[in-house]
């Protein structure tokens, strides 16, 4: 009996991971399920391409991967197209995400000998005979576990990186997206044809605990927090070191003197944009009690244009069928706690689309609140001033990013939120740019990619220190002398004793 097919439901055939778009259910890839060994041997060969990557240097690795860049920009719209298929996410969306990804593979390979390279530190008077050397080596394979909501962005964000500073990568992509994977994969190797890399394996959560326990020298992970604490405990019988990226419930906060349109142009697409299915969207929203009522007419008034559909529209399908009922079960919960739905409500979920929906006046122990929705919903609620929106804000054991609109207090705001990132007078703009590190806190994870610390997260510190003339306050010797003793105390004093 052949099984019966649910849209975007990855199954499996003949040994076969099956891929289909979730608006059509057409197949978007078929991929080989690895096993245990198969995704042994991957970190084995990879462990042995890693002389070979790092023998590149900097200039090397840097060369391929502008090149890598190149060919991700002249293929742009095939990439977008492949996302688009897979995930149901619409093209122009799709353009963004690999737009971004671009981006970050861009600055770096410019910027890792700059950041990661040999540099001498500077030593005190105390050790004033020594030198200081530091650098960031690499730590040899690393594993990413990518998510299925930004498939190419997020996976990047982590490999990209993590190549620039010498390792080699191994992936596994979400079982919703494992073609998307596979294409970042055989396009890698279009410019590093000599070893393998960067590769790919494939399956379900199984294939990502063999991962974990493959011997990988680092796990790069997003996805749920659920799972990051799965991934975690398997990374932990072996102290594989875990870079997290978990689940979100980013809040907006808009003060008394915000720029109302501009606020609420953002607030929909920071809340709506891939079908609200982004860790950073915009999933609960504080607006001041004197600009709350102009400030929900005019986000009704822009969502409420928002086409919703499988071709050529604003919002795409929700990429795993399971949401849906997640997304379903929080709209009913808000109304029935006493919310009010201003657009939209529980006739929005129309699988496998959800319309937009604006919620207000949802109680704050409501799951519409506490938990990640992951859909093109919105809950804004009304609060007395500045003080209480943050008190709000940093109630959930989430802290990934947030946005404050306002004109005079509002870098303050931002700066009170318990968030890794924050933006003002914006909304996700934190996540493009290649500069800044990107990451959360408490239940949102730890570490960082992107930036100057994205690229040091890959990288293992190595301290030197090298002695350069004879010490003249010897202390780390038993040759010392009772003077000598006598003079480290005396500069002791003369130096801290203030």
């Amino acid at each position: 009996m052949t099984a019966v097919r649910v849209p975007g439901l990855p199954i499996i055939e003949a040994g076969q991971l099956v891929s289909t778009s979730p608006a059509t259910g057409a197949e978007a890839g078929r991929l080989p399920i690895a096993t245990a060994a198969d995704v042994q041997q991957a970190v084995d060969r990879a462990r042995a391409a890693s002389e070979w990557w790092v023998g590149l240097g900097f200039t090397g690795r840097r060369q391929r991967l502008l090149r890598w860049r190149a060919l991700l920009a002249q293929r742009i719209e095939q990439l977008a197209e492949l996302v688009h298929v897979e995930g149901g996410k619409p093209v122009a969306d799709a353009i963004v995400e690999i737009v971004t990804a671009i981006e970050h593979i861009d600055w770096a390979a410019r910027n890792a000998r700059r950041v990661l390279g040999p540099r001498r530190v500077r030593s005190r008077l105390i050790l004033a005979e020594f030198s200081g050397h530091l650098e960031y080596q690499p730590h040899g394979v690393v594993g990413v576990i990518g998510p299925w909501n930004y498939p190419v962005f997020t996976p990047v964000g982590s490999a990209a990186y993590a190549l620039a500073a010498g390792n080699t990568v191994v992936l596994k992509p979400s079982e919703y997206t494992p073609a998307t994977g596979q294409w970042l994969v055989d396009s890698f190797a279009e410019v590093v044809g000599e070893q393998p890399v960067f590769t790919a394996v494939h399956g379900l959560g199984d294939v990502g605990a063999a991962l974990c326990r493959s011997g990988v020298d680092k796990i790069a992970f997003t996805g749920s927090t659920a799972t990051a604490r799965k991934v975690m405990a398997a990374c932990a019988e072996s102290l594989t070191p875990v870079l997290i990226e978990g689940g979100g419930k980013d809040a907006m906060i808009v003060d008394s003197d915000a720029n109302l349109d501009a606020a609420a142009e953002a607030c929909v697409w920071g809340g709506m944009t891939n079908a609200g299915q982004t860790c950073i969207g915009i999933e609960r929203v504080y607006a001041v009690d004197p600009i709350f009522d102009a400030f929900v007419d005019k986000v009704v008034a822009k969502a409420s244009r928002l086409t919703v559909g499988p071709e050529g529209t604003d919002i795409g399908p929700i990429t795993m069928p399971s949401q849906v009922d997640v997304i379903r079960r929080h709209i009913e919960a808000a109304v029935s706690s006493g919310g009010r739905a201003v657009l939209g409500g529980p006739s929005a979920v129309q699988p496998p689309y959800v319309h937009p929906t604006v919620l207000v006046d949802v109680p704050e122990d409501s799951a519409a609140i506490r938990e990640e929705t992951f859909g093109p919903t919105l809950t804004i609620n009304r609060v007395r001033d500045a003080d209480e929106a943050v008190a709000r804000a940093n109630a959930l054991s989430y802290g990934l990013g947030g946005s404050v609109f306002g004109r005079r207090r509002a870098v303050s705001i931002a700066g009170r939120l318990r968030s890794g990132m924050a933006s003002v007078n914006s909304t996700l703009t934190f996540a493009g740019m290649s500069t800044l590190p990107f990451g959360g806190t408490g239940d949102s994870g730890f570490g960082r990619i992107h930036g100057e610390d994205g690229l040091r997260e890959f990288g293992r510190t190595k301290a030197t220190t090298r002695r350069r003339a004879r010490s003249l306050l010897p202390s780390m010797t038993f040759e010392r002398t009772p003077a000598d003793v006598a003079r480290l105390v005396k500069a002791i004093k003369v130096l801290y004793g203030r």
